[in-house]
């Protein structure tokens, strides 16, 4: 398969044992890409992510965020041809302070340079699932994807309905898989009240606030929320499943 430049690079390398032998190979190491995301041409936000699904990337964000409500909201979204900035306008005025701020647990330093109005929370929706739907996802989520088994580097996320897996994709942050996959059901017109989030990543509080922003009510982790976004969830409706395995789980 021929390699992606834009999304991988190869690299020599030497690896040393504990008995102080050597060898040498190559390896594939991930890049990152730096996208500015402009709204109603005011700079909003730098993400540094994976160069793959970033028109749901910047949908995603915008949702996760509460800058938007829907695709109602966007009148218009388009790229530079490096695809190094995102332009984004909208069918509304935001109400924006100056200020920047980080991503409290994000792993790739991604900063928001202008924060709009505080959003407050909607008390989320019930919806059905079953125990076998989250082994089914974690049994999906064990085959790997591209990327990852071909650098290491990268989170992964999976959008699934009833069951359905809907869409898989990865990037080299947490915030950013989920937020790609929030993107495409926004996109593509899923109703995400009756969808559920896989992660490869663990859940620390402003990864629960995302989901609720985007009103997906449950959320499910190979790894473990932290006690804050435990009791976030308990307030605010949201099923959290840790721990997700092909055969045990722990719910929340």
């Amino acid at each position: 398969m021929a390699i992606n430049t834009d999304l991988t690079d190869k690299q020599h390398i030497v690896t040393v044992s504990e008995d102080g032998s050597k060898a040498e190979s190559e390896m594939d190491l991930l890049h990152e890409h730096a996208l500015t995301i402009v709204v109603n041409e005011q700079r909003l936000m730098r993400l540094i992510c994976t160069k793959q699904n970033l028109h749901e990337l910047v949908l995603g964000r915008l949702l996760t965020d509460g800058l938007i409500e829907g695709m109602q909201d966007v009148s218009k979204l388009w790229f530079c041809k490096y695809e190094n900035e995102a332009t984004v306008l909208l069918s509304r005025e935001l109400k924006l302070t100056e200020d920047i701020r980080e991503d409290l647990t994000c792993c790739t330093g991604n900063r928001v340079y202008l924060a709009q109005e505080e959003k407050a929370f909607g008390k989320l929706p019930e919806c059905r699932w079953e125990p076998e739907w989250i082994f089914a996802l974690a049994a999906e989520f064990s085959k790997g994807t591209e990327l990852h088994d071909r650098t290491g580097s990268t989170h992964s996320c999976i959008l699934a309905r009833n069951g359905e897996v809907l869409f898989v994709c990865e990037d080299i942050g947490r915030h950013n898989a989920v937020d790609k996959a929030v993107g495409y059901g926004l996109k593509n017109g899923v109703p995400l009240a009756e969808c559920m989030l896989y992660t490869s990543g663990r859940v620390p509080v402003d990864m629960a606030e995302k989901v609720i922003a985007a009103g997906i009510p449950v959320l499910v982790s190979k790894s473990l929320p932290t006690a804050e976004a435990v009791s976030l969830a308990h307030e605010y409706g949201l099923t959290l499943i840790g721990n997700a395995h092909r055969d045990s789980m722990r719910l929340f």
